[in-house]
């Protein structure tokens, strides 16, 4: 950095995704002193991004990207960028003259759950399951007080290992989650294997996702946002970071065999209350589970209109 003569005007800058491997040298007063953060976009950010990628395409007049930023939260520049280029893919397949919301839709699907599987049959009583299964997390969600919107449920194979999916689009962008919320989201991913549980008195290997998920937001709860009321308004154990790779790679046990006992304890606390609530939820409301199911089963895919004339006209609201 030093040499060069600053009434010349020289301007040096620099880009990273990693500023926090950095060495600090670079970032001391005369170096790269300024730093300008650039986010992922917000829903207007994504809206315009979409224009630009989409500016030498033909769209429909059905086509409103508004809606295609709203299914696209946490998305970045370059997701974005995919999924006007897979759309129009998908025109073209189906030799149409200009770009559909179907095409962004199945698009969006495709980016997040990888591209539809129709080498792989299930087998009528795996679709069964399956179909109940995706019925579960659907109806939680629609329970719960916070739970968002379901946009989309299918039972359609996708990606890798994927038998079905159950989509749910936020109704605006949030940056904070409260602990309901969280606990929320804990019950939405149990409630496929419970509906299983319920429905089959028995349990498959489908819900190891959902189980590693809904275990790593409770762990974080405990140890990462003080969310115990047993352990207090503390964080433990700390993570560390390859500067050279930049991933985890250990955590340093920053506490004590007593208190990783009762660590342990209360993720399992929160994940099986979380468990016991979510069978109260389905039980009370079999009646819906068993119509969602069904017509999954029978369609495939369900919008989120239709899931919603299912839900509305018989479920039982959590504590009523």
């Amino acid at each position: 950095m030093d040499g060069f003569d600053t009434s010349k005007g020289v301007m040096v800058m620099s880009a990273t995704n990693r500023p926090d491997v950095l060495d600090k040298a670079l970032l001391r007063a005369g170096c790269f002193d300024r730093q300008i953060v650039v986010d992922k976009p917000d829903l207007q950010g994504r809206e315009e991004i979409l224009k630009i990628h989409t500016r030498e395409l033909k769209l429909a007049s059905d086509a409103d990207l508004t809606i295609v930023a709203r299914r696209t939260p946490g998305f970045v520049g370059a997701d974005l960028a995919n999924v006007a280029n897979e759309a129009a893919i998908l025109a073209a397949r189906k030799n149409r003259e200009a770009i559909t919301t179907a095409d962004f839709e199945a698009a969006i699907d495709r980016v997040l759950a990888g591209p539809e599987k129709k080498s792989s049959t299930l087998s009528l009583d795996e679709k069964h399951r399956v179909a109940y299964h995706e019925s579960g997390h659907t109806l939680v969600a629609e329970l719960v007080p916070s739970g968002e919107p379901v946009h989309k449920v299918s039972i359609i194979p996708r990606g890798i290992g994927a038998l079905g999916y159950t989509l749910q689009l936020p109704e605006k962008e949030k940056f904070l989650a409260t602990k309901n919320e969280l606990l929320d989201q804990v019950a939405i991913l149990l409630g496929g294997r419970m509906a299983e549980e319920i429905v089959f008195g028995d349990i498959s290997t489908g819900a190891q996702n959902d189980l590693e998920r809904s275990s790593e937001l409770a762990r974080n709860m405990v140890c990462t946002y003080g969310m115990s009321e047993k352990l207090g308004v503390l964080t433990f154990g700390k993570k560390n970071l390859s500067p050279f790779l930049g991933t985890e790679y250990g955590e340093e046990k920053n506490y004590s065999e007593e208190t990783a006992r009762q660590i342990d304890a209360e993720v399992k606390a929160v994940v099986e209350g979380s468990y016991k609530r979510v069978h109260a939820l389905l039980s009370e409301n079999r009646t819906v589970l068993d119509a969602l199911a069904a017509r999954l089963e029978e369609k495939e895919t369900l919008s989120g209109e239709e899931v919603d004339s299912i839900v509305k006209k018989l479920k039982v609201k959590e504590d009523e």
